[in-house]
């Protein structure tokens, strides 16, 4: 589809014009994929930084430009990425270990016998603590030898977040992964001279967790180098907000409203609100620090990515704030003034196109204030289309052509957070069926592989500008190539405690999906 001379003129003139310029003001195909799904010949139980290589090639062989990550940060015990207990830390669960230097003392524990099980879920907990003691071996062997290199010093001079974060991290583990509200006092809010004293008495732990991190961006640094060369971007996932058990929390408190927490309103499909528990920002005191602490973790992420998903960012013009011991129900929104909204997410938003070379893409999905969308327009930053959702809501309630998508868009069958297509369509006929009508189909509880490339084919020929779809969207035109349950393809359940949330793995391995000529042929169909 040909991109108009007024989009053209108008991304040429907004305020993220040089954000635009990196990309190309063109369309853009790729796929969505949760990295500890992957799982190849060399993988340790989850997928890794490494495995991201040969997924770069496929992407290269088969049409597609972009790879959306789901959130890579360290998030700790908990599998969920947006649950981080850093907003700069990378998740050491991804390291490769055999690609580390002078790795020879790890070469019995990285046998494949010896390696975590791959189940059909990742076990989480168990590939962590695989990973923390083949690590705690490796460190003790070769650490020095690292830590005492100009490279080493140079990272962690140019990086002040790290020693805050490798103590926390040091003092979770002292103090039995406790919140850190409920540790001692000198741990749990130490002044100047305690912290420099417990980075002191706890100096081989601090920089053996600082050290896995210098690998951590030597590893991600080095895939998005390589995808550059192959001309593939790479798309991160910036959470609006984090764990109010971080090591951020815990370091910058007055950044941070204390007693509310962050959730959403009651909505049509959940009508008791959803209550996150996350910390709510204080703007007036960011603004006051100039946004350091956002700005530092704009340029940490702009190490590694080309674009990146800005979740939630309807929440940085308006967030839904729930007093303590309350329901969803009970909250609020802040700022509590509508005409504080619009001034606050545009100056918010200005400062991070200044802030990286990455360009935004917003997840604004969910009810839309007036002038959020249209702020973003005006600034040049894309929306998210999800196309069982786009339908005239206010009038016939019918779905909108693909083809008047506006061109500032990436439009999309499913996200993580959704039912994958398969399994809307048999599992929510009042939805689906209207979509089989507007498609001029008969509506049966299955969906067949001709309607799925149709659907994938609209997809990937909006007049959105991006067209990303989950991998295994694309993994379902070979039914061997996906679980034979549709629910066992889905990411997350929002609102829901489960053990499949966050813990799905693709299941076939990286290896069997790009040697498949027929998943192959079904996408170059769907790329026409």
């Amino acid at each position: 589809m040909m991109i108009d001379q007024k989009t053209k003129e108008l991304l040429s003139a907004c305020p993220s014009k040089e954000h635009w310029d990196k990309i190309g003001i063109s369309h853009h195909r790729g796929i969505d994929v949760p990295l500890s799904a992957l799982h190849t010949q060399n993988s340790c139980g989850i997928g890794e930084f490494f495995d991201l290589l040969p997924l770069v090639d496929w992407c290269k062989d088969v049409g597609f430009d972009v790879i959306q990550l789901l959130p890579v940060n360290d998030s700790g015990t908990d599998p969920s990425p947006y649950n981080s207990l850093s907003a700069n830390a990378l998740n050491p669960i991804y390291l490769s270990l055999n690609e580390l230097p002078c790795n020879d003392c790890l070469e019995d524990m990285l046998k494949p016998k010896n390696r975590p099980k791959l189940k059909k879920r990742v076990d989480y907990l168990e590939v962590k603590k695989y990973k923390e003691c083949l690590f705690a071996e490796y460190y003790s062997r070769e650490g020095k030898t690292v830590i005492e290199t100009p490279q080493f010093e140079n990272f962690v001079a140019q990086n002040p977040w790290l020693p805050p974060y490798a103590l926390f991290k040091v003092l979770k583990a002292a103090n039995e992964l406790k919140d850190f509200k409920k540790w001692p006092k000198t741990h749990r809010c130490p002044n100047e001279e305690e912290f420099e004293e417990l980075l002191e008495v706890h100096h081989h732990r601090v920089q053996r967790e600082i050290l896995v991190q210098y690998f951590c961006f030597q590893q991600l640094q080095h895939v998005k180098k390589y995808a550059e060369s192959r001309g593939i971007f790479l798309k991160g996932d910036i959470p609006i907000l984090l764990s109010p058990d971080s090591a951020d929390v815990w370091n910058n408190r007055e950044l941070f409203q204390p007693g509310i927490s962050a959730g959403a309103p009651p909505d049509a499909y959940n009508t008791n609100g959803q209550k996150w528990g996350f910390p709510v920002y204080d703007w007036e005191e960011m603004e006051k620090q100039n946004y350091r602490w956002w700005r530092q973790r704009l340029k940490v992420a702009s190490n590694f990515f080309h674009i990146y998903r800005l979740d939630h960012i309807i929440g940085f013009f308006r967030i839904w704030a729930i007093p303590p011991k309350s329901s969803a129900k009970a909250g609020f929104f802040l700022p509590k003034e509508k005409e504080k909204w619009v001034p606050l997410g545009s100056k918010t938003l200005e400062m991070m196109l200044e802030s990286c070379p990455m360009l935004p893409i917003g997840e604004d999905l969910g009810v839309d204030p007036q002038q959020v969308r249209p702020t973003m327009h005006k600034l040049g930053i894309c929306g998210t289309k999800v196309m069982r959702w786009e339908r005239f809501w206010e009038t016939d309630q019918s779905y909108i052509p693909v083809s008047e998508y506006n061109p500032d868009s990436m439009t999309t069958v499913s996200t993580h957070d959704s039912e994958t297509l398969q399994q809307w369509w048999h599992d929510l006929p009042q939805e689906s069926k209207p979509f089989a009508e507007h498609k001029g189909w008969k509506w049966t509880p299955e969906l067949s592989l001709e309607q799925r490339k149709d659907i994938l084919t609209d997809s990937n020929q909006s007049g959105s500008l991006f067209h990303i779809n989950l991998l295994q969207e694309y993994l379902a035109m070979v039914p061997e190539l996906v679980w034979p349950q549709p629910a066992s393809e889905r990411i997350n359940v929002p609102g829901t405690i489960a053990k499949s949330n966050w813990t799905y793995r693709y299941r076939r391995s990286l290896e069997e999906i790009a040697s498949n000529q027929e998943l192959k042929n079904h996408i170059a169909d769907t790329l026409r």
